[in-house]
C-alpha cells in the first residue's frame, strides 16, 4: 500500500457515504483499490452526560470491479464479517457499513485513536514500530479463540488458491514447478492460532506512546500456524524501514527466530 502522491478522483459512492465530511485520500493498494479518510463534524448526543461522543472520523475502503481475479482477492463483505467477529476479543475498527453496486464495493469503518506503523511518525522510529508489531501480533494470537474461529488460512487453502490463480494466468512471478516442489516440503505446525492473514507493518496501529493499539485489514484472518504471520510481519520491515529490525519483532513477541519456517512461509506468501 502507498499514500497517493497524485490527484485522486473520488468515486461518487464515496462522496455519498461521506455526506458533508471532508474527504482525504489515505491509501492506494496494488490492486487498484483506494481508502479515503472522512472527517465529519461531531454530532450532538441526546444525553450528553451518558452518551459517548460519536466518532467524527471514518475510513471508506473502495474497490472497483476492474477484473474478476482482483475482485475475488478483495472480498470486503468477508473482511467486515471477520472484523465484527474479532472485535469481541481484540481492538479492530468497528464496521459501520459494507455494500456494493455495479461498479465497486466498499467498506466503512470507524477510525481508531492510533496511527499506522508506517505513519511518518513511526517511520522515523523504526525500533519502536518493530517492537509494537511484535507485541501486537502476540496479543492478537493470544486473544482470538481458535475453536470459535469460522475461517482458516491453512497451507492447503492457500496453495489451492495459488494453483487456481496460476491456472487462470494470474500467478505471481516464480510460480514454477520447482517452486511448487519446494512448497510440498511444508514445516510442521509450531502453534496453531488465529492469524491476522496480512500482518504487514501498515496493518498494525500504534498509540502515541509507541505501544500497540490495534490491527486493520483483516480480510485474510483465519486459523493457521503463527509463523505464517510472523514470517510476513518481519518480511515487511525491510520494505518499510530497511534491514536489521526483525529481531525486535521476535523479542517483543517472545519467540526465537526460526529461519527455516520464515523462509518457507515467505515463499508461500510470494507465490500466493
Amino acid at each position: 500500500m502507498t499514500i497517493p502522491a497524485e490527484a485522486v478522483s473520488v468515486p461518487d459512492v464515496v462522496r455519498e457515504l461521506a455526506g458533508d465530511g471532508v474527504i482525504t485520500p489515505a491509501w492506494r493498494n496494488e490492486l487498484g483499490g483506494l481508502t479515503f479518510r472522512v472527517d465529519r463534524s461531531p454530532q450532538p448526543t441526546t444525553h450528553p452526560a451518558t452518551d459517548p461522543t460519536p466518532s467524527s472520523t471514518c475510513y471508506v475502503k473502495w474497490m472497483p470491479f476492474s477484473d474478476r481475479a482482483t475482485t475475488e482477492r478483495v472480498d470486503l463483505a468477508n473482511e467486515a464479517a471477520r472484523m465484527r467477529w474479532a472485535e469481541t476479543w481484540t481492538p479492530v475498527p468497528h464496521v459501520l457499513d459494507v455494500g456494493s453496486d455495479e461498479q465497486a464495493k466498499w467498506l466503512v469503518t470507524a477510525a481508531m485513536p492510533a496511527r499506522s506503523a508506517v505513519d511518518p511518525r513511526w517511520l522515523a522510529e523504526p525500533e519502536t514500530a518493530a517492537r509494537a508489531i511484535g507485541a501486537g501480533l502476540r496479543a492478537l494470537h493470544e486473544a482470538l479463540p481458535v475453536d470459535e474461529c469460522p475461517w482458516t488460512w491453512s497451507i492447503e487453502d492457500r496453495m489451492a488458491i495459488a494453483e487456481d490463480r496460476a491456472a487462470r494466468g494470474h500467478a505471481a512471478d516464480g510460480w514454477s514447478a520447482e517452486a511448487r516442489a519446494r512448497l510440498l516440503d511444508a514445516p510442521e505446525h509450531d502453534r496453531v492460532v488465529v492469524c491476522h492473514g496480512d500482518a504487514c507493518a501498515p496493518n498494525t496501529l500504534l498509540a502515541d506512546d509507541g505501544t500497540w493499539a490495534g490491527h486493520v485489514d483483516l480480510g485474510g484472518l483465519g486459523v493457521a500456524d503463527r509463523w505464517a504471520d510472523l514470517a510476513v510481519a518481519t518480511y515487511s520491515l525491510g520494505w518499510n524501514y530497511g534491514p536489521g529490525y526483525d529481531y525486535l519483532v521476535y523479542e517483543a513477541y517472545g519467540i526465537d527466530e526460526d529461519p527455516d519456517r520464515v523462509a518457507w512461509y515467505r515463499l508461500l506468501w510470494d507465490l500466493g
